[in-house]
């Protein structure tokens, strides 16, 4: 298994992208970082919920 992937599995279960890991992707972040890693967050676990809930279901 890759390396960053088992961290990622071990370190914080219930993500399926961290923040630290997706603010890397934007070069400049307009407005207040704090509102915008908190819909991430959020989006992040409706995200990991709806794959867990496809596991489950079938």
């Amino acid at each position: 298994m890759n390396e960053k992937l088992q961290e990622r599995i071990i370190k914080q279960p219930g993500v399926c992208v961290t923040w630290e890991e997706a603010k890397t992707d934007w070069t400049q972040i307009k407005g207040e970082e704090e509102i915008v890693r908190k819909v991430w967050e959020e989006n992040d676990l409706e995200a990991y919920m709806f794959l867990w809930q496809c596991v489950l279901s079938f």
